[in-house]
C-alpha cells in the first residue's frame, strides 16, 4: 500500500509530556504526512499556533493551574497513584470516545503509553498503531531498577540485588496494582472486546510492532526484559520559543560575566501553591555564594519577595537556548529539563518533587553529572552547600561536558520518524 498521508499523535499531561510528542508531529508534517495532535482542550491554541491539526481528547489538563489538585497529586509517596486513578482511569469512557472520532480517516496512531484506550480503539477498529514512553520509569526493569517516589532510600539499597530480586518484585507490583484496571476491563467488556490476559494492562500496554523510548540511551538504554519491539530513539528536541531567542532583559543580563546558575521547576510543579519558597531560597542560595541566577518564574505568584543584586526573575524562558550560557541548572528532575540540561553539558542539582522524577534525578546522579537535594532539605544553606560541592568539584563539570557532546547528536525526531516511516508499506497488517 501506499504511504501513510494521515497520522493522529497524542499525549497527556504537562508541557514536558507533550513536548517530545510535539517534536515528532512536527518532524511527520515536514516529511509531507498530515499530522493530528490529539489532547487535552486547555493545548488547542498552542497547537494550532504551531501548523498542527489539533482534535480534543478528554480528559482535560486544566488541572495543572489548580494549586489544590496540584499539591495533591505531585504528593511525594502517592502522587503517581493518584493522576492514574483519579485523573487518566475516571474518564477513559471519554478519552476512548474522543481518540475514537480523532482517528476519523487516519491510517496510525502514535500514543503515549498512558493513554490507555489508545489500545481499544485499535483493537476496535483494527487501525494501526504505536505506544511510546518519554520516560525512563515508564519502562522499569529488573536489570535496571527504578527509583520509586517516597521510597528513593530503599530502591537505592536494593538495587545492588539486581535481577533475581528485581524480577519477582515487578510481577508482585504489577499484580498488587492490578486492581487499578477495573475501569478498562469494564470498557473492554462494554465495547464486546475479548479479555485482556495480560498481567497488568496498565503496564504492559505495549503497541505490537513499535514502541518508542523516547529518551537518550545515555540516560536509559535497552534492557533484555523490555519489549523486543522498543526502539531508543534519543530525546525528541523541542523548545517552542527557541526560534524567538531569549527575551532581551535575559539576553542582556546573560551577555554579563560570570555565567550564572539558573534555578526552574519546569511547569507542572510550579503551579503546587509550594514553589515561591523553592526560588526565595534559590535567590538566597546564589547570594549566599556570591553567583548571579536566574529564576525562571512559570508562574508569577512564584516571585520572590526580595531579589537580591545579580539575579534576575523572568517568567519563561527557551531551555534550549538559555542552558547552554549557564555554569549549572537547579532544577525538579522533569525528565524534559534534565535532557535539555545533558545537551548544554552543564552540572545539575536536582530537587526531585514526584511522579518519575526521583528515577531521572538518581540517573544522572550515577552519570556523574548531578547531585541530588530532597525538598523537604532544599534550604538556602544546604542548596549553597551543595552547590558549592557542585562547582568545586571539576570532575561534575568534565563529566557534564563528556556526556553533552552525544546527547547533542541525538536526532530522536529524525529515529522515531524513521522508525514509523518504516512500518508505512505494511500499516494495513499492524494492529
Amino acid at each position: 500500500m501506499s504511504k501513510i498521508a494521515r497520522l493522529v499523535v497524542t499525549s497527556h499531561g504537562s508541557i514536558g509530556d507533550l513536548h517530545p510528542y510535539i517534536a515528532i508531529a512536527l518532524g511527520l508534517q515536514a516529511r509531507g504526512h498530515e499530522a493530528i495532535f490529539a489532547t487535552g482542550e486547555c493545548y488547542r491554541k498552542k497547537i494550532e499556533d504551531l501548523g498542527l491539526s489539533f482534535r480534543p481528547v478528554r480528559p482535560d489538563c486544566n488541572w495543572l493551574d489548580d494549586p489544590v489538585v496540584m499539591r495533591r497529586i505531585t504528593h511525594p509517596r502517592w502522587g503517581l497513584a493518584r493522576v492514574i486513578r483519579e485523573l487518566w482511569l475516571p474518564a477513559l469512557r471519554e478519552s476512548y470516545d474522543d481518540t475514537l472520532a480523532a482517528m476519523e480517516g487516519a491510517d496510525l496512531l502514535v500514543a503515549m503509553q498512558v493513554n490507555y484506550s489508545a489500545r481499544l480503539v485499535a483493537e476496535k477498529t483494527g487501525l494501526p498503531w504505536v505506544s511510546a514512553m518519554h520516560i525512563p520509569f515508564g519502562l522499569s526493569s529488573a536489570y535496571d531498577p527504578p527509583v520509586f517516589c517516597g521510597f528513593e532510600g530503599v530502591s537505592r539499597a536494593l538495587r545492588i540485588l539486581g535481577p533475581p530480586f528485581w524480577k519477582p518484585l515487578r510481577r508482585v507490583a504489577k499484580w498488587a496494582t492490578s486492581g487499578w484496571a477495573r475501569p478498562y476491563h469494564r470498557l473492554r467488556h462494554e465495547l464486546g472486546l475479548p479479555r485482556d490476559e495480560s498481567q497488568n494492562p496498565l503496564t504492559d500496554g505495549f503497541a505490537p510492532r513499535l514502541h518508542l523510548a523516547l529518551f537518550s540511551p545515555c540516560i536509559a538504554d535497552k534492557q533484555p526484559d523490555w519489549p523486543p519491539q522498543t526502539i531508543v530513539t534519543g530525546f525528541p528536541w523541542f523548545d517552542r520559543d527557541a526560534a524567538a531567542g531569549l527575551p532581551a532583559e535575559l539576553s542582556a543580563f546573560l551577555d554579563a560575566d560570570p555565567p550564572p546558575i539558573v534555578f526552574t521547576l519546569g511547569t507542572a510543579v510550579s503551579g503546587d501553591g509550594r514553589a515561591q519558597a523553592f526560588f526565595e531560597h534559590s535567590a538566597a542560595a546564589a547570594k549566599a555564594l556570591g553567583r548571579r541566577a536566574v529564576l525562571i518564574l512559570n508562574d508569577p505568584r512564584n516571585r520572590p519577595h526580595e531579589l537580591p543584586e545579580g539575579v534576575i526573575a523572568v517568567p519563561y524562558a527557551p531551555f534550549l537556548e538559555l542552558f547552554p550560557h549557564a555554569i549549572a541548572i537547579v532544577h525538579h528532575g522533569g525528565i524534559g529539563t534534565t535532557g535539555l540540561a545533558m545537551r548544554a553539558g552543564r552540572p545539575m542539582l536536582i530537587m526531585p518533587c514526584a511522579w518519575d522524577q526521583p528515577d531521572n534525578a538518581e540517573r544522572a546522579a550515577r552519570l556523574g553529572i548531578a547531585r541530588t537535594i530532597s525538598r523537604n532539605r532544599y534550604t538556602a544553606s544546604r542548596v549553597a552547600a551543595e552547590l558549592k560541592r557542585l562547582l568545586d568539584d571539576p570532575s561534575y563539570s568534565r563529566r557534564a561536558t563528556e556526556v553533552g557532546g552525544p546527547v547533542r547528536q541525538e536526532n530522536g525526531v529524525r529515529v522515531a520518524c524513521d522508525a514509523l516511516e518504516s512500518l508505512l508499506p505494511t500499516a494495513a497488517e499492524l494492529t
